[in-house]
């Protein structure tokens, strides 16, 4: 939705200018980092005039195709989390597979970045996004080292995570760092009101300068919304809160509801905010370990009235 200049553009300034074969971006979660990515691959191929931060221009031929999803010089590695059965799996990793297709045994993935990046560039430069990197596997990792130390067609890697910490050293060690930062609440509203959407307090407080979470301000809405339905039901008796808690079923969506129904909850005494947090968390293992839907909402929805006080 908001693009990356309007939110990180002194950090494009940055990017534009950088010759190396290896950028790591950190920064929590939803904080823009896959949007600076993005914004780094168009630098770097752009054809056209660059803005006052040296983003791409956004009208070349280049920036067209990216803008359409099917740049030939844009790869995106993200580690898998799904299992055979196509359920969410616990642990997410990239593996072997991802770079070598030799050692992509159940063709997990479509393009292997060591064949990627064998073809020469269409426009100036491959770049290679690896979304995740705290989540490389180690032989991946190693694989990878050997590409990023003498890159085909002077190649670029961009590596995002959350957590510098939890990145292997050895991809720390050969990487340019920067850290991707919030940004402020005024330009969160400035982006939303470019962007044809009206500033809501509620939704610029929940970003919190996170410009993920600006990317589909509906659905995350939504999410609010619905995190305040389930809260208000749990006071109005227990036919209201199971009423209420079989309506979020319908519509969790794991990436936001939670946050949401945790945002809701900031306002409640400390132990009460506690005792859901407990729940919600109870609530997201169940559904992970693949029990009951209907049974672990109406559970979460008894633990959380007896949390707030209502038993």
């Amino acid at each position: 939705m908001a693009g990356a200049a309007d939110l990180h553009g002194p950090l494009l300034e940055q990017t534009g200018a950088f010759g190396g074969n290896a950028l790591l971006l950190t920064g929590p979660a939803r904080v823009g980092k896959l949007a600076v990515a993005w914004a780094v691959a168009a630098q770097h191929n752009c054809t056209g005039p660059k803005g006052m931060y040296g983003e791409a221009c956004g009208a070349c031929h280049s920036c067209r195709a990216l803008a359409a999803g099917g740049h030939p010089d844009v790869l995106l590695v993200e580690p898998r989390a799904t299992t055979t059965t196509g359920k969410a799996a616990r642990r997410k990793l990239i593996p072997i597979g991802a770079v070598l297709s030799g050692r992509d045994k159940t063709r997990e993935y479509e393009t292997h970045v060591f064949e990627f990046l064998e073809v020469r560039p269409t426009f100036a430069r491959r770049v290679v996004i690896v979304s995740g990197a705290e989540y490389l596997g180690p032989e991946a990792a190693n694989a990878l080292l050997k590409l990023v130390e003498e890159p085909p067609h002077r190649a670029l890697f961009v590596f995002l995570a959350e957590d510098l910490r939890s990145v292997l050293p050895t991809i720390v060690s050969r990487s340019a760092r920067l850290s991707v930062t919030p940004a402020t609440d005024r330009a969160v509203e400035s982006a939303l009101g470019r962007a044809g959407h009206t500033p809501d307090p509620e939704l610029v407080a929940f970003a919190a300068g996170r410009a993920g979470v600006l990317d589909d301000p509906q659905k995350v809405g939504a999410a609010l919304s619905d995190a305040r339905d389930l809260t208000d039901a749990l006071g109005d008796g227990l036919l209201a809160a199971l009423q209420a808690a079989e309506a979020l079923e319908k519509r969790f969506d794991p990436g936001w509801h939670p946050e949401a129904l945790r945002f809701v909850w900031r306002t409640l005494p400390p132990h009460q905010r506690a005792r859901a947090d407990t729940a919600l968390t109870a609530l997201q293992e169940g559904l992970e370990a693949y029990a009951s839907p209907s049974l672990s909402f109406q559970v979460f929805a008894l633990a959380l009235r007896d949390a707030l006080g209502h038993a």
